[in-house]
């Protein structure tokens, strides 16, 4: 049976940041060194990951990291210690990166995104937006017309609540109108975005590869159960 609803993941799994050869260039380490292509890449890694604390974090900053997407303000606290123990030591490169990591205009979506989505809205299934995230994310979708297939988003920031805990996922399967049983979460992460599974949700794993190495990664997860 297809799925009444769909609930996705944004980061990793419809959109994912990917920087633009500009951004990294200018950052310079400790001895005033560009980073180089190593370094650039891990610190990308680290700016995004998903789950689990990427670097060692004293008892204040631990907190922010736990609680980073819950409230903007430890959300930006915590990353500028991520990027100062990641060699971006001068406070003004930090703070630069760090808008272009919660600018919604700097995301790129995947490649069978849209596709997925439309595809979904003309087989009148529900779509939501279950997010872990301390930013608004709607202009990265209003900004390409894919906010239109989006019913609801359910970011932890305004909802107060993280995956994996249920509730996040409930708040978007009641503004749907559908059980747990009736709905596939779509995510990046078995922790976090496996939650769902406490509602009674399916739940498809796909990988948060770059968006030119990950082409139809939505579709086929979408169609292994049943949605398309």
């Amino acid at each position: 049976m297809a799925p009444k609803a769909v609930l996705f993941d944004f980061s990793g799994t419809l959109f994912r940041l990917e920087q633009d050869e500009s951004w990294l260039t200018e950052l310079t380490d400790t001895g005033g060194d560009p980073l180089d292509i190593e370094a650039q890449a891990e610190l990308m890694r680290k700016m995004t990951a998903p789950v689990g604390q990427v670097v060692e974090l004293d008892e204040e900053h631990r907190h922010a990291w736990e609680n980073r997407d819950l409230d903007p303000a430890l959300h930006a606290k915590v990353y500028a210690e991520v990027l100062r123990q990641s060699g971006v030591p001068r406070v003004e490169q930090a703070k630069a990166l760090y808008s272009r990591l919660v600018d919604p205009a700097r995301w790129t979506p995947y490649p069978d995104a849209e596709p997925v989505l439309k595809a979904l809205s003309d087989k009148g299934i529900r779509v939501a937006v279950v997010s872990n995230i301390a930013f608004d994310i709607r202009p990265a979708f209003s900004a390409r017309g894919l906010d239109a297939y989006v019913e609801k988003f359910v970011l932890s920031f305004e909802e107060g609540v993280i995956k994996p805990e249920p509730g996040i996922f409930r708040v978007a399967l009641e503004a749907l109108g559908v059980d747990g049983p009736d709905a596939l979460m779509v995510g990046d992460a078995e922790e976090a975005d496996g939650g769902a599974r406490a509602l009674g949700c399916d739940f498809a794993l796909v990988e948060p590869l770059p968006t030119a190495e990950r082409t139809d990664g939505l579709l086929a997860a979408l169609r292994e159960h049943g949605a398309l």
